[in-house]
């Protein structure tokens, strides 16, 4: 990608420099937006959290949409298909606040960094994928990893690792109905995440409704600041750099994870979480590395 250096303080950065940096900054953003959700959630419902987190990405979201136009909504393609996606992304993001409401941060996000495992081994049944000797090697480790994963804090909660479970098999459906969905446009794909989450906080919030405080208010919509704020650094940071220089960037989750699980709620990781968290990298980057040789090897 032949883009002009950006020049910083006197010092020329490059744009897969650059590319690295905003990726790191979407990962920072990523986890600082869940970790306030695990403080929120210790207060306010579920579905209260999604409602008020929902209809603020929607009011950022807004001018995008006014400026695109409604004909790209009106003729979406494939639209049981987009209701699918909608399903599982609102089941994957309430099973995440619900999840994280019982286990260390830390814990959690290693489940869902497991996502790209379960999208591997279900791509050969629902889109027809063929999967290599290495990537099957990588899939029989990942799993692996979620196994020694299952109860990292050495706390058992049976209920919250099955929601974690099923919120990670949700979050591997969506990307997979995403895959079958590249022709709609990313702000209508987005648009109709955001408006499934915004029903389902409409239904669920009035269920012990508690009225937030001014500060909690301006928390709860930080929420869907910072969240689009990520998604827009990921989009950027794959526009300067190439997806196989910051993929990997997607990994330092988790340091971040343990980092701001320790300072904000006391949770410390055990030897158990760190070895399932390290296979479950290992996995997929293995994975990863299987499909840009793949693609490479393509005509």
């Amino acid at each position: 990608m032949n883009l002009p250096g950006t020049t910083f303080r006197g010092t020329a950065i490059s744009p897969a420099r650059l590319g690295m940096i905003v990726m790191l900054l979407a990962m920072f953003l990523f986890v600082a937006n869940d970790a306030m959700g695990k403080w929120l959630v210790s207060t306010y419902s579920v579905g209260q959290v999604l409602l008020l987190r929902s209809a603020v990405a929607l009011l950022i979201l807004a001018p995008f949409l006014w400026r695109m136009g409604l004909a790209p909504i009106r003729r979406v393609q494939r639209p049981l298909l987009q209701l699918a996606r909608v399903v599982f992304s609102t089941a994957e993001v309430f099973c995440f606040y619900w999840a994280v409401y019982y286990l260390p941060l830390a814990d959690v996000m290693t489940y869902w960094l497991a996502a790209p495992i379960y999208v591997a081994a279900l791509s050969p049944f629902l889109l027809g994928e063929k999967v290599g000797a290495l990537r099957w090697a990588a899939i029989a480790l990942g799993f692996v990893g979620v196994l020694v994963a299952l109860t990292p804090s050495g706390e058992v909660h049976p209920f919250a690792i099955a929601v974690s479970v099923i919120g990670t098999l949700a979050f591997a459906l969506m990307m997979l109905t995403g895959r079958s969905l590249r022709g709609t446009p990313d702000t209508v794909l987005v648009f109709f995440q955001i408006l499934g989450a915004l029903a389902a906080g409409l239904v669920l919030a009035p269920v012990g409704w508690v009225t937030p405080s001014g500060p909690d208010l301006l928390l709860l919509g930080t929420l869907g600041v910072v969240a689009m704020l990520g998604h827009i650094c990921v989009n950027r940071a794959v526009k300067l750099a190439d997806a196989a220089t910051v993929a990997p960037f997607q990994y330092t989750l988790l340091p971040w994870a343990v980092l701001m699980g320790w300072m904000f709620f006391g949770d410390l990781p055990t030897a158990t979480m760190l070895a399932g968290a390290a296979i479950i990298v290992v996995s997929g980057l293995m994975i990863f590395a299987a499909d840009q040789k793949e693609r490479s090897a393509a005509p």
